[in-house]
């Protein structure tokens, strides 16, 4: 099949596939007499397995390894194990990051008087005019 097919059999678009072959992290496909490239079904399957593990976050390099085990029957599921557990990891501090910017962002929404005066706690901060801690309630000592 050609790279349109294999684009619309494994969800992603035919400039990923191409991306992903110039940084080989997918083998180049044969190619037919007219130089097209001709996609087997096993290329399907490791561009739909590299398809999902970039839904979950994973980048090229731990894509890399995990197609690597994925293509590895001798491999162990320990080391999928801890490729996953570290993403786990990694999100989870993400989250704990995005949960922390979230509440900060809603104390200098509340700090900011939202009204028509040019005067705002919001600018003033990002500036830094006025120290976070003013902003957030806290009380200097």
């Amino acid at each position: 099949m050609n790279i349109s097919e294999a684009a619309k059999l494994s969800g992603l678009p035919a400039k990923t596939i191409r991306y992903y072959e110039s940084i080989d992290l997918l083998s180049p496909p044969q190619r037919s007499a007219n130089g097209y490239r001709h996609y087997q079904k096993a290329d399907i399957n490791y561009l739909c397995f590299l398809r999902q593990a970039r839904q979950f976050g994973f980048n090229i390099e731990q894509c890399r390894l995990l197609l690597d085990l994925f293509k590895n029957p001798q491999r162990r599921s320990t080391e999928v194990h801890q490729l996953v557990s570290d993403k786990l990891e990694e999100v989870d501090t993400h989250i704990r990051e995005l949960g922390e910017t979230r509440d900060l962002l809603a104390q200098l929404v509340g700090a900011c008087a939202n009204d028509e005066k040019a005067e705002c706690a919001i600018i003033d901060t990002l500036a830094g005019q006025q120290e976070q801690g003013q902003i957030l309630g806290e009380s200097k000592q």
